[in-house]
């Protein structure tokens, strides 16, 4: 097996690593650390609610909030744990629980146990080790639907009939939903509503900086080019996703090095585009009238290996395409609307930037498979 190319420390792009610093959560850390300091102080137990939708590093931030927590509690020399359990996997009681008592004890049998008597077991252990626990219950609303509104209840009034001592277990939940409405009174009266976090979808400047921060630490030194890593932040800020950004970066950096590039190209981002979330479909491309496949071709030759390129030079490309098939090449007007034709369709990308020189200036792209492929399906089209 040959040495990794472009490929610094693949790990560093999974999804359950989680960076020394979270780029544009900085506000909700604190939001977090604010409400748990009295946790860290031991003079009470907490309780949040982080919620957004798909990507917006809701788990990434619970992960390092209680990275932190636990370094800092370490620092005053509070004993605290904390553990993150998936709802979408363990969607029961009983198994989120066991999940819970399995932390402290690895060899804990698969069943015979009420959910009564693994909280007492729970308990033994918190009691034994002093310690203050965290439970994260990430897609709590899986784990709700199912009417789990006891145990919520009951994890958040763990302490209730403790007399002295020191609180022993705050819960965050998360969900893509708003779960509160999916309390009952009893449990919701726990989770005040002034403690839910927002967490609003990326911008596409937001993801490039995540992106950057990610290749520095996944890829050699100059191994991703800057407009690769545009094209993914654009791509990827239509959905606001840092999950697919990622997972982007990931698969076209592996299809650069299946191909020994020396380099991660724009064209390996389309084509990481095509294996994740394309929206192109054959159908789309031949249902086109021949004026529109001419300038999508025109789109797909004149980019090339680039990320983007500008209107004019599309045209360009376009008269010569609709000489090469025999056709009278439209006036500007006319590319104009068929490319704004393609564009709703979804089968090209355009941006309007503002030049130093005052004009403004349109770039297309092609967001969702590789130049190269357009180009041959288009070419075979037309010249069938």
């Amino acid at each position: 097996m040959r040495n990794p190319r472009l490929f610094k420390d693949q790990s560093k792009l999974s999804f359950d690593y989680v960076p020394d610093k979270l780029c544009h959560r900085e506000e909700q850390l604190e939001r977090l650390e604010m409400l748990f300091r009295p946790v860290l102080e031991g003079s009470m137990s907490q309780t949040a609610f982080l919620i957004g939708s798909v990507g917006t590093g809701k788990t990434a931030t619970s992960k390092r909030f209680c990275l932190d927590l636990m370094k800092a509690a370490h620092e005053k020399g509070r004993p605290m744990d904390y553990i993150i359990v998936n709802c979408r996997q363990r969607s029961t009681e009983v198994a989120v629980l066991r999940r819970m008592v399995m932390h402290f004890d690895e060899n804990f049998p698969d069943r015979g146990f009420s959910t009564e008597e693994m909280l007492r077991s729970i308990r033994k252990h918190l009691e034994k080790r002093k310690m203050h626990l965290v439970v994260v219950l990430d897609e709590a609303d899986v784990l709700l639907v199912k009417g789990a509104s006891d145990l919520i209840y009951q994890l958040t009034r763990f302490d209730e009939e403790m007399v002295g001592g020191r609180p022993s277990m705050s819960v965050i939940m998360i969900s893509q939903k708003n779960v509160l409405d999916m309390l009952d009174a009893a449990s919701s009266s726990t989770f005040r509503r002034a403690n839910a976090i927002r967490f609003d979808r990326y911008g596409a400047r937001d993801l490039a900086d995540i992106l950057k921060i990610r290749t520095d630490l996944a890829f050699f030194a100059g191994a991703v080019r800057q407009d690769s890593l545009d094209l993914m932040a654009d791509i990827a800020g239509e959905f606001g996703d840092a999950r697919f950004a990622i997972e982007l970066l990931d698969k076209a950096g592996m299809l650069a090095e299946e191909e020994g590039a020396e380099h991660l190209a724009p064209e390996h981002v389309r084509g990481a585009k095509a294996l994740t979330y394309s929206v192109v479909t054959e159908s789309k491309i031949e249902d086109l009238d021949k004026q529109h496949k001419m300038v999508l071709l025109a789109v797909a030759r004149a980019i090339k290996d680039q990320a983007y390129v500008k209107t004019p030079d599309a045209e360009a490309i376009y008269r010569l395409v609709a000489e090469e098939y025999g056709e009278k090449p439209r006036g500007h007007t006319m590319f104009w609307s068929y490319l704004q034709d393609l564009t709703n369709q979804g089968l090209v990308g355009t941006r309007v930037t503002n030049e130093e020189t005052g004009g403004r200036t349109t770039y297309i792209s092609l967001p969702d498979v590789p130049a190269k492929v357009v180009r041959q399906r288009l070419e075979e089209i037309l010249g069938a």
